[in-house]
């Protein structure tokens, strides 16, 4: 297991973008596709944690996900929480974590902040 992990879409030019960054400077991160086995909201908690921002800072509102999952600008910390757990569009991408520390891959530079 790697020491970085990334929340990757592979359909994301940001995503793709950080990850090739990333194994520029030898890193090769385990790859979390999170679109496909999303993460609890307590995994979310925990990410947020090491990203230093609240549930609004992670989550993507131009997705049609936003509106049908009933969020708005007021919505709770544990609104935001359940709604990126069911529908993990909703979560801005890239993330990459190493250890206790993670970023956020926009613009992709960004992951090279956890490479010192």
């Amino acid at each position: 297991m790697s020491e970085f992990q990334i929340y990757h879409n592979p359909r994301c030019s940001k995503s793709r973008a950080a990850l090739a960054l990333l194994r520029e400077h030898g890193v090769e991160p385990d790859v979390i596709a999170y679109l496909d086995q999303p993460p609890s909201a307590a995994a979310l908690k925990r990410l947020l944690k090491k990203l230093a921002v609240p549930a609004s800072g992670l989550l993507r509102r131009g997705e049609p996900e936003f509106k049908s999952a009933g969020l708005h600008s007021d919505s709770s910390e544990a609104e935001i929480l359940a709604a990126m757990a069911a529908h993990p569009k909703l979560i801005e991408r890239p993330v990459v974590v190493r250890g206790e520390r993670a970023v956020i891959g926009r613009p992709p530079e960004n992951v090279l902040a956890l490479l010192d």
